[in-house]
């Protein structure tokens, strides 16, 4: 059960112009579900993408880094779950060039203008039959408001569908920001362990599009963990159609270029939360906050030992305030020369740890009340400076271990 994450609504899901959707039921693992869209553009978008760090990367992140790198103009999006095309060498890269020239033909465009992506199951051969056969029925779908049936089509472990829109304003003219992931599992960042697709009717430069993709990546997905562990195909992509009309962006700290990277931020920053709240067996959602650091990237080494560490995480689960390990988290984190008796803990509003050691005012009944929350905050104080990192996680429960272990049933 996801935690306090409701499925969005369709008619809270601005279309974007410029952009249409189509879902289809290709059978590429399961029957009957959905498992095939193609996100269809208009020609004169822009697209810009950070993919997975992990050397391990599937096909189709290496064919999109590819056809990125072409500058063409990308014109379509071709996503399937059920099957990753990982460890598939080769054949695999053979496969998702099938699966491009397919949609490709279908569309009349280049297949390097096609972007592929894959979900599911590593080591196994894609079913490019299944997919092609699926292609016809996807196409027929499109529609500009398809923006909750793609979020569906992209699930895999997920339970709840996640998705996110807003409209803003930009020099008087309106302007849509919409976006859908998934992700549950295999959650950790850099970069951004799942798949998202933000796309903007804004006016924007190739140039400041690639800077936008990854500050959103850094503030949303690349902030949040659920096992620590990096897939093989994580995949961010941020589409710009520039349909709304205003005088075009060229850089994003214009005012114009501030408000559409709040906007995209917001988005990504509430799908990555999203998937942490429906982590694979999460009942907790967990602010990590680290306040005094040097840098940020102190804060955020510090952040995710707490956030990784699975006795943290477990402790969580049993609500048990077993709140030394947080302490330890900070000390293996890596900083050499970080001293333990400035340290300061705070679970919400209880002071546990004070200087180092236990607060003589704090009480275990104290922390047992904060730690049977649904949400929690997890506050460290470094006393090293004035920087400030944070990052989104769950609790680690009996059923991530169950679903894990029967993933493939």
């Amino acid at each position: 059960m996801a935690v306090n994450l409701k499925a969005p609504l369709a008619s809270d899901l601005h279309p974007v112009s410029g952009v249409r959707i189509g879902v289809a039921m290709a059978g590429i693992r399961k029957a009957n579900r959905k498992d095939l869209v193609v996100f269809a553009l208009d020609e004169g978008a822009a697209v810009a993408g950070v993919f997975t760090s992990n050397r391990f990367c599937a096909a189709p992140v290496q064919l999109c880094r590819e056809h990125l790198s072409a500058a063409r103009g990308i014109r379509a999006l071709l996503i399937n779950t059920g099957n990753a095309n990982a460890g598939t060498g080769s054949d695999g890269m053979a496969r998702a060039r099938r699966c491009c020239e397919a949609l490709a033909f279908q569309l009349k465009v280049d297949p390097q203008q096609v972007l592929p992506f894959s979900t599911g199951v590593i080591m196994e051969p894609l079913p490019v039959e299944r997919l092609e056969a699926g292609l016809p029925s996807a196409l027929r779908a499109l529609d500009a408001t398809a923006w909750l049936d793609a979020a569906e089509g992209i699930m895999t472990t997920d339970t709840v569908p996640k998705a996110a829109s807003r409209r803003i304003q930009i020099a008087g003219r309106g302007v849509t920001v919409t976006g859908v992931a998934k992700g549950a599992g295999m959650i950790r960042p850099d970069m951004a362990t799942m798949l998202g697709f933000v796309a903007t009717d804004a006016v924007i430069a190739p140039g400041a599009l690639n800077q936008l993709v990854r500050q959103a990546a850094d503030l949303s997905f690349n902030r949040i963990t659920v096992d620590g562990d990096t897939s093989t195909n994580d995949s961010f992509i941020v589409m710009a159609t520039q349909r709304a009309g205003h005088a075009g962006i060229d850089a994003l700290d214009s005012t114009d270029g501030r408000t559409l990277r709040e906007a995209v931020v917001a988005v990504s920053a509430q799908l990555a939360q999203a998937i942490v709240r429906d982590g694979e067996g999460a009942t907790k959602f967990i602010t990590v906050r680290v306040e005094g650091g040097r840098d940020v990237a102190e804060c955020r080494r510090v952040a995710y030992a707490i956030a990784h560490s699975p006795l943290v995480k477990t402790a969580f689960f049993a609500s048990d305030p077993n709140l030394g390990r947080i302490l330890a988290a900070v000390g293996y984190a890596g900083i050499a020369d970080l001293d333990p008796d400035r340290i300061d803990l705070h679970l919400d509003d209880v002071h546990v740890a004070r200087r180092g050691g236990r607060n003589p005012q704090y009480e275990e009944a104290q922390g047992q009340r904060v730690m049977k929350q649904s949400e929690i905050t997890v506050r460290v104080h470094l006393h090293r400076g004035d920087a400030t990192g944070e990052v989104w996680t769950c609790d680690l429960s009996h059923d991530y271990v169950s679903i894990n272990a029967d993933y493939r049933s």
